[in-house]
């Protein structure tokens, strides 16, 4: 398959974008072939089926989309196959984040960066902090393009190594500090989750530069309203994720208008939640 063409300002239609729909929503795709809807069948023709139909119910409501890319992988090639038709379909005003959550250095990192941006045409990609600059920088490269880099996750035992004090901070703000100093301008954000509500406001407040990327709203229990303030009055946009409260809103017949049904609610909330902040 040739490389998919991409806007060559994924900013500028992310702001448009989050200017037209008011709210900060970003729909995460996250297909695992053992929670599809009744029948879809679980393989790689299932999660396509899956993902698109999630995409065409809800994506109007949404700024951006987050994919997952380990769900398709997983199926090697014709998952590849599967992503790339997914990433070619999907409306043109609508920022796409590809979730890989690369960490590498040198030739290697300049290869995923050539795979996710080069060739899948993503807007913006995961990154893991823990190998420094070397693994951030290659992607950067790819004018324009925005890197999410891990710095306060969702799940539930990020805190054995993001919260380890460092010289009386704790690393995950470390981490954050650094990327707001090293990369100012928008073009590197931070993902941080919306599950420690206290630990979000405190990033926000001390970092506020970058623009967040917010996990864990919904299934994980996150804070919506913590979520979309984090994203309200910043230089760089915010989003925030929301995957199973979409995408398993039904698992029956109605899984689609479900879907669109849940995605329209959270803009609509999302929307009430900013005009508080003065959106």
């Amino acid at each position: 398959m040739q490389p998919i063409s991409v806007d060559a300002a994924p900013l500028v239609r992310l702001r448009a974008r989050l200017a037209r729909l008011g709210a900060p929503l970003c729909l995460g795709i996250d297909p695992h072939p053992r929670a599809l809807p009744d029948g879809l069948p679980p393989d790689v023709e299932g999660i396509e089926r899956f993902a698109r139909g999630i995409v065409e119910a809800a994506s109007e409501h949404a700024a951006a989309v987050k994919i997952n890319v380990a769900f398709f992988e997983a199926f090697g090639s014709s998952g590849i196959a599967a992503l790339e038709r997914l990433r070619a379909d999907l409306p043109a005003d609508l920022f796409v984040i590809l979730d890989a959550k690369r960490g590498d250095i040198g030739p290697t990192a300049e290869r995923y960066a050539a795979a996710l941006f080069g060739h899948l045409g993503a807007d913006a990609v995961t990154v893991s902090p823990y190998l420094g600059e070397d693994a951030i920088e290659p992607f950067l490269e790819y004018e324009d393009r925005v890197v999410y880099v891990l710095a306060r996750t969702s799940n539930a035992s990020a805190g054995t190594i993001q919260d380890l004090a460092v010289d009386g901070v704790m690393l995950h703000e470390r981490v954050a500090r650094w990327v707001a100093e090293r990369w100012p301008g928008g073009r590197v954000g931070l993902v941080v989750g919306a599950t420690r509500a206290d630990d979000l406001r405190r990033l926000r407040e001390r970092v506020p530069g970058p623009g967040f990327l917010v996990p864990g709203v919904g299934a994980q229990g996150g804070e919506l309203a913590a979520a979309v303030a984090c994203c309200h009055g910043t230089d760089a946009p915010g989003l925030v994720n929301v995957s199973r409260a979409i995408a398993k809103a039904s698992s029956g017949d109605n899984w689609q208008e479900a879907a669109g049904a849940a995605a329209a609610a959270l803009q609509g909330r999302m929307r009430e939640l900013g005009a508080t902040l003065g959106r």
